[in-house]
């Protein structure tokens, strides 16, 4: 097992590598320079090709790109993500300030849409044919075809402005005002937990159907066993591979529709702080956090692969 954790380690690493060097070069290829954007703004200083370089200068971006690259890496393994070509401010600072917001929001949506998704699924493969099982496939195909930021703009539209229900934008700290924060949620962790819950209830039916017609759960009910320690015991693990495959799959889905939720519902987590960024060009910020949902994605996938030899020991060997 410690061979089979230690070269997925490794594979983590390749992969995070790569996808940082796809995120800062593929910035640089963009149209558009950040510090004309700077210059622009600063009605104060006079626009002159000294100032200019002098500014490049002082970004490092007068440099050639495979060396601006590995001084910025070499900086991120000291814990230091640079300055904000536009604000000014250490990037630092302002990704762990809204880091837990999003963690806030997408924990959520993560954790309730798997809490309801796979009982659902389960229900769903016991009661097959039935009206329950109709009832739930049939929302969760419409579920997976919503597109979020609609859904959001649906709710905010029912609850927000004719029903004056719930707040439409804003997030409160609930060490603030725990009651406040989770009215302000309630929109966006749905809208989040939309697609992951249907396809976690559409994959865990799948799964379970086909491990219910497995020889072995015929002869466990042959046995008389209670159908709870059938379905628990015996046929929820051997169909948890796919689940556990899509619920790592979740956090790329949940991350990026959080930069979209975040827009609309005027959250101040990294998927907003993403947006004004690409937009701006403010390189230090794309990258700081291209390279935190990099680290977020490629663990979950880790964890994924370490939980696929706990529960099947030939794939430690595979």
């Amino acid at each position: 097992m410690l061979v089979f954790i230690i070269r997925r380690i490794i594979l983590a690493v390749v992969i995070l590598i790569l996808a940082t060097l796809l995120v800062f070069f593929g910035m640089r290829l963009l149209p558009g320079d950040p510090v004309l954007m700077l210059v622009t703004a600063n009605q104060q200083q006079e626009f002159n090709e000294e100032y200019l370089l002098e500014l490049k200068h002082q970004h490092g971006l007068d440099k050639p790109m495979m060396v601006q690259y590995f001084n910025w890496a070499g900086d991120v393994l000291r814990g230091d993500f640079g300055i904000s070509i536009l604000t000014q401010r250490p990037v630092a600072d302002e990704i762990f300030r809204r880091l837990p917001i999003s963690i806030h929001v997408a924990g959520l949506a993560f954790v309730i849409g798997h809490i309801l998704g796979i009982p659902a699924g389960v229900i769903c493969a016991i009661r097959r044919g039935k009206w329950l099982d109709t009832v739930i496939t049939t929302l969760a195909n419409i579920g997976i075809t919503i597109p979020n930021f609609w859904l959001g703009i649906i709710l905010m539209y029912i609850f927000g402005l004719s029903l004056n229900w719930l707040p439409i934008m804003g997030y409160t700290s609930p060490f603030d005002d725990f009651w406040l924060s989770t009215r302000q949620l309630i929109m966006p962790v749905i809208c989040l937990l939309i697609f992951p819950l249907a396809g976690v209830t559409r994959q865990a039916r799948s799964s379970m159907l086909d491990v219910l017609h497995q020889d072995y759960i015929r002869t466990a009910w042959a046995k008389g066993l209670k159908e709870r320690i059938i379905v628990i015991k015996h046929a929820l693990k051997n169909g948890l591979i796919p689940i556990i495959t899509l619920a790592g799959m979740a956090v790329a889905t949940i991350i990026g529709g959080g930069v979209i939720i975040e827009t609309v519902f005027n959250i101040p987590g990294l998927g907003r702080l993403a947006v004004s960024s690409v937009i701006s060009q403010d390189y230090p910020y794309v990258q700081a956090i291209s390279l935190f949902v990099a680290i977020a994605v490629v663990f979950a996938n880790l964890i994924v692969d370490v939980a696929y030899g706990w529960i099947d020991p030939r794939i430690r060997f595979g």
